[in-house]
């Protein structure tokens, strides 16, 4: 369950930004995960609840905000929705595309105290 370190490395870093901007308690963590990412949102909501604990982020609220697979194929030309890492382009059946959006997580706002 690779969530569990990615959680760990979210407390990590509230940690440390409580520390440098002087804040006490952090109330929402809104992340945005990628359909590609490989991560599960339950998975995820689970672990931050577990690693949180006796830490700035103990008690916050973990909000996830998905992020569709988007690739470029190049044979069209043109941006294309995917599911999978790995589909051919929708339009010409062309693979591999080039994956523009959906294999990234990140952190998009902190609501903190």
């Amino acid at each position: 369950m690779h969530e569990l370190s990615l959680c760990e490395g979210i407390v990590e870093l509230l940690q440390e930004r409580a520390a440098i901007d002087h804040f006490s308690q952090v109330k929402t963590v809104q992340l945005q995960i990628g359909q590609l990412s490989c991560v599960e949102p339950e998975a995820m909501r689970f672990a931050f609840g577990a690693v949180s604990k006796n830490s700035v982020a103990a008690g916050a609220t973990l909000n996830i905000e998905p992020l569709p697979g988007i690739g470029w194929c190049h044979r069209c030309a043109a941006e294309v929705a995917i599911g999978q890492r790995y589909d051919p382009c929708p339009l010409c059946g062309t693979a591999p595309i080039e994956i523009r959006q959906g294999d990234e997580m990140r952190i998009k706002h902190v609501e903190v105290v």
